[in-house]
């Protein structure tokens, strides 16, 4: 059947190709009277030539795009977009690039769903990376869209584990902190006794430099994610005080540091695993700070000061410049733990 003028043409070419049928259109003539053609693209059979030219007569599209690579579109991603993020999500989004990067090559148009969701049930990860593996496809599918690069949407198809709420967070029991204070001298025990006794993120630990540490007052500063939690003090309690001290003299300007320098945070949950398989335990590092809040509570410490050391929004806000008075209050509440 002969196609409309101006619809363009599907024509087979010559030897044993996979695609061999090439979709085009004319563009023009030049100065010798020949046909100059757009090619839309190659495909298996006719019929997929006919339906690929259907569509592009549909909706038109750049085909200098129509063969961008995942590892261009993430490249293209983070110029144009990740800037417009929060530091957090744009640094975990980056990161999460890393799972998918199996398929940097590929024709981003080509890649399907279960590859997409190959990436998410092989990072070895937990649900939070999951989701975040979830969440950059979602982000290079709508920048597909807004390049009008013909995608199917598959991003919304696919699934990751259900993150852990906090309902379902153990805090350790006092026979477990027992436990791991018997096997103090094991190697990095030492971060889950800090955390356990000053109530820290996992990443505010890791983020904190020594200079950041008080040994003569005796008093941490750091924090995170909130306004409130930001630049918080939080006194070292005696227990671990040797532990904090003997970290202030290993190399390197962080305090929890790994060969000279920051520990990242894959290799710590790493090292958190092994200790949680030697020890038969089942805990992730933010039920220390459960475990922390529980503790103060159990002891009848101050409401205001619990919040001011979790870096919580207290009901009872009142002035939260810690004064010599608070910062007193503070180690009070810090002294309640067994």
């Amino acid at each position: 059947m002969r196609l409309p003028n101006g619809y363009g043409s599907v024509t087979k070419l010559s030897g044993n190709r996979r695609r061999p049928y090439m979709v085009r259109k004319t563009d023009g003539f030049d100065e010798r009277g020949y046909p100059i053609y757009r090619i839309i693209g190659y495909t298996a059979t006719r019929e997929e030539g006919l339906a690929l030219l259907a569509e592009y007569n549909n909706a038109p599209w750049d085909v200098n795009i129509r063969d961008i690579t995942l590892g261009e579109m993430f490249e293209r991603w983070k110029k144009l977009k990740a800037n417009k993020l929060g530091e957090g999500n744009r640094k975990a989004l980056i990161s999460a690039y890393r799972h998918c990067q199996a398929l940097e090559n590929m024709p981003y148009r080509l890649i399907r769903a279960h590859q997409m969701q190959e990436a998410i049930d092989n990072c070895g990860h937990g649900p939070s990376t999951q989701a975040k593996i979830k969440s950059l496809w979602v982000h290079l599918d709508k920048l597909a869209l807004e390049i009008d690069l013909p995608v199917k949407g598959y991003s919304s198809l696919l699934t990751a584990d259900p993150v852990q709420s906090s309902t379902s967070r153990e805090p350790f029991t006092e026979a477990e902190i027992s436990a791991i204070w018997a096997d103090q001298d094991a190697p990095w025990a030492d971060s889950v006794l800090i955390l356990l006794y000053s109530g820290w993120r996992i990443k505010e630990l890791l983020q904190m430099r020594k200079e950041d540490v008080d040994l003569q007052e005796q008093l941490m500063r750091g924090g995170s994610k909130t306004a409130a939690g930001r630049n918080r003090i939080v006194p070292i309690h005696p227990r671990i005080l040797p532990l904090v001290e003997a970290r202030m003299r290993q190399p390197g300007e962080y305090l929890l540091s790994l060969g000279g320098k920051q520990c990242p945070e894959t290799p710590y949950r790493k090292r958190w695993a092994m200790l949680m398989q030697k020890w038969g335990m089942h805990h992730i590092p933010h039920e220390c700070r459960h475990t922390f809040r529980s503790r103060l509570d159990s002891a009848g410490a101050n409401q205001r000061c619990c919040d001011l050391l979790m870096g919580h929004v207290s009901k009872d806000t009142g002035n939260r410049v810690y004064n010599h008075k608070t910062i007193e209050e503070l180690r009070e509440a810090i002294l309640l733990l067994p």
